[in-house]
């Protein structure tokens, strides 16, 4: 076997798997850009100072984005097979779910019981009958 067979059989000569295992720079610049931009964006809702339900909603559409762009390009999940995938994102969404879920049911049993168990207030009446 001569150098470049070797080199060749080594993965040292191009074959596809080096090629498969490298990413184009650019597509990091573009994510680093657009995370940016996402993060422009989150600063922004607080110097137009948006309040309420609109400005949280806001910050956590932007921090979940930036979370997912994170996730999938610069820890390779975008490049990962479909079942790590499923592995690694279906459990904390199931979480999330039923986390909304409870909260729900909270906000409906704290107000149930407002409703129902609130002190009953004695009628005023008048000193100068």
């Amino acid at each position: 076997m001569d150098h470049a067979e070797h080199g060749q059989h080594a993965g040292h000569g191009g074959g596809s798997h080096d090629q498969g295992q490298q990413h184009p720079l650019g597509i990091y610049f573009k994510i680093w850009g657009l995370l940016f931009v996402l993060s422009a964006a989150s600063y922004m809702v607080d110097y137009a100072q948006v309040q309420g339900l609109l400005r949280w909603s806001l910050i956590i559409i932007f921090m979940l984005l930036k979370a997912g762009l994170i996730v999938a390009v610069f820890m390779h999940m975008v490049w990962e097979r479909l079942a790590l995938i499923y592995a690694i994102l279906v459990p904390p969404l199931l979480l999330i779910t039923l986390i909304g879920i409870g909260a729900l049911e909270a906000d409906y049993t704290f107000l149930s019981r407002g409703e129902f168990f609130a002190p009953v207030e004695e009628p005023k009446t008048s000193a100068n009958h």
